[in-house]
């Protein structure tokens, strides 16, 4: 599937707007759009083409029919017979089927009709020779709907006075050019039919590079590039990254800004990397001479004697010492775990963990409430006991340092609907600002406006939090406003995690 496909599944596509749609539909609907005009100019010009060459016809075939009535130049006495003294000009020969004629002196009908298909006379109705009578004299011919259809007709007055009016049936013409206009509409809608088929594919195969392009670009963007070792081996295939075309080029360009990109990241991990180390190798340096500084510190409290301010002095350097120690250890821990080093897992009691865990904090404040609120039956997940003990007690340190006394802080543990273990610290103390809890994990922040406490802390421990729970399979996020804070862990179950 596409990456363009996945694009239009993930967003809702608004029908209504053009600029919404595929390029590729939006040029197949152009391209018949214009078929669609230019089938209809061609289609408007036949017909009128058609049309003029039909009445020129039709004038040529009635002028002659006229001429046919040779009564124009015969005298009156030609024609004893005749009641009005004209022939009528029906008897003229060579008129075709279909021919009307009458003869109209001042006004009034004195003769009129026309030749059916079998050639014999049929007369017309008084409705038909009023239209008659309203033809305009010497001004060639034009078009009337009378009882038996559309005529052209044509009135030419006489040398004796009176009007000869000839005409003839529109019915083969009309029959003819609604042919025509038939012939275009199907000739039209299979060339539209055609021509959208065709076209797609053709337009589909042009197009399908920037597919290739919109793939790349769609499996880059989803990559993590924000930390670890990223190989970012994705290319535009050399199909679309000719440069000698349009697309190519931009495909060229795709591949040159990725390779450059590559590098980047791969400076950075090496940057990262020495680092880790660096960070590594100076924290177990650091505990040889921590160490000593306590042992020494210890010694001399148990063998000297001090004045008051020394104590004083040499119980600072020892809680600053183990200050320091604490956070060597944290430092190590994070070393290790951007390594990669894989958790010694073991099954563990996660409502015992947080009982005991709670039970220590509660013993440091207890100008604190805690609470807990557990499930009936124990909850077991996969994983290091020491460190998940480490995650808790940091959580609850956190919750301790940063909220005033009486402050409630609720400890609960429960099973969530996809079997996973979920452990919240929920207090109702100030809260956090919204500003800092988009980066409240990451290493060495410090909010001490946000939360009241007196407690220095290193901004390292919900880092800490953070990356053993993700080195557990889980995670942590945290909601906050003023009056509730609550950290959620979620952490795969032994059930879940076996299956």
């Amino acid at each position: 599937m596409s990456a363009l496909s996945g694009v239009a599944r993930s967003q809702q596509r608004n029908w209504l707007n053009p600029s919404t749609w595929h390029l590729r539909t939006r040029l197949v609907l152009v391209a018949m759009a214009l078929l669609v005009a230019i089938c209809g100019a061609v289609g408007v010009v036949s017909y009128a083409s058609m049309d003029m060459v039909f009445n020129k016809q039709l004038d040529r075939q009635l002028e002659q029919a006229s001429l046919r009535a040779d009564v124009f130049g015969r005298p009156p006495s030609s024609f004893p017979n005749s009641p009005t003294g004209r022939p009528d000009p029906l008897e003229a020969r060579g008129q075709a089927a279909g021919t009307l004629s009458a003869r109209i002196d001042g006004s009034t009908v004195r003769s009129s009709g026309l030749i059916d298909a079998r050639g014999n006379r049929v007369s017309l109705s008084a409705d038909d020779e009023q239209v008659l009578l309203a033809l305009p004299t010497g001004d060639g011919p034009v078009d009337r709907s009378l009882s038996n259809g559309d005529y052209r007709l044509m009135a030419v007055k006489t040398n004796y006075g009176d009007v000869i009016v000839t005409g003839l049936p529109l019915a083969d013409k009309q029959t003819a050019e609604a042919s025509l206009v038939w012939t275009m509409v199907l000739v039209s809608l299979g060339g539209l039919v055609v021509i959208g088929l065709v076209g797609t594919v053709i337009i589909r195969r042009t197009m399908r590079p920037l597919e290739q392009l919109s793939d790349v670009a769609t499996k880059v963007s989803r990559l993590p590039l924000d930390a670890g070792e990223v190989a970012l081996a994705v290319r535009v295939p050399p199909s679309a990254s000719h440069p000698g075309t349009e697309v190519g080029s931009v495909g060229h360009a795709l591949n040159q800004m990725l390779n450059n990109v590559s590098s980047a990241l791969e400076a950075r991990q090496e940057s990262e990397t020495k680092v880790r180390q660096f960070v590594a190798d100076a924290s177990h340096e650091l505990r040889t001479p921590l160490t000593a500084i306590r042992g020494y510190t210890e010694l001399l409290r148990m063998t000297e004697t001090f004045t008051d301010d020394g104590r004083k002095s040499l119980a600072r350097v020892q809680s600053q010492s183990e200050r320091m120690t604490t956070l060597v250890e944290d430092l190590l821990l994070l070393a290790r775990l951007d390594e990669g080093q894989p958790v010694k897992v073991t099954d563990v009691d996660l409502t015992q963990l947080v009982v005991e865990t709670v039970s220590d904090e509660k013993v440091m404040a207890p100008d604190h409430i805690w609470q807990l609120q557990l499930p009936g039956e124990p909850v077991t997940v996969r994983g290091d006991a020491t460190q998940l003990h480490q995650v808790l007690a940091n959580l609850l340190s956190n919750a301790r340092k940063h909220t005033d006394p009486g402050t409630t802080v609720v400890t609960g543990v429960m099973l969530s609907a996809d079997g996973s273990a979920v452990v919240t610290v929920t207090d109702n103390g100030p809260g956090i600002p919204q500003e800092f809890q988009s980066r409240i994990f990451s290493r060495f922040a410090r909010a001490d406006a946000a939360r009241s406490g007196s407690e220095g802390t290193s901004g390292l421990g919900l880092s800490i939090v953070e990356s053993i729970v993700a080195a557990h399979g889980g995670s942590v996020e945290v909601t906050s406003k003023p009056g509730r804070t609550e950290f959620a862990l979620r952490l795969p179950t032994a059930t879940t995690e076996r299956l």
